[in-house]
């Protein structure tokens, strides 16, 4: 069976995103979100956080920085990545999360825009499929027969 890195996380954005450039002019994107989990301590609920640094490579990055601001609910989807170098002898690391895919979350009447790897940018939908049913021409979804054999 083959290996399978992919993660999935809905949080808050904990800063401001920062935009910055590689020397070849690829845009990095670079925020970190804070993911709440519940749980039960003696009789009690009490909320742990954890904290996830993000990268969002490219157009996408560029397009979406401007919405990445402290506060902000955002999905994630991507895959874990470990850095790994040197610091005064001593080997460091660090596990960042390469994002395919940022969806921007937003509370009632509040427009929700995406954007994938590949730059697309959606409003209300699935930034995944790269189009959109008004893409499309389609105004709902297709007609199928009655005789649905399940």
């Amino acid at each position: 069976m083959a290996d399978v890195n992919h993660v999935i996380l809905i949080g808050r954005l904990t800063r401001d995103a920062e935009l910055k450039y590689t020397s070849g002019g690829m845009a990095v994107c670079k925020f970190a979100i804070a993911v709440n989990k519940r749980r039960k301590q003696g009789e009690q609920w009490v909320e742990e956080a954890n904290f996830f640094d993000i990268v969002l490579w490219g157009r996408s990055g560029e397009s979406l920085n401007q919405y990445l601001v402290k506060g902000k609910q955002v999905a994630v989807e991507g895959e874990l990545h470990q850095n790994r170098w040197e610091q005064d002898g001593q080997a460091r690391s660090k596990i960042e999360i390469m994002a395919n895919n940022v969806q921007l979350l937003g509370g009632q009447g509040q427009p929700q825009t995406g954007a994938n790897a590949s730059g697309y940018q959606g409003t209300s939908g699935n930034a995944n499929s790269g189009t959109s049913r008004s893409d499309q021409g389609d105004s709902g979804p297709p007609d199928y027969p009655d005789d649905i054999p399940f």
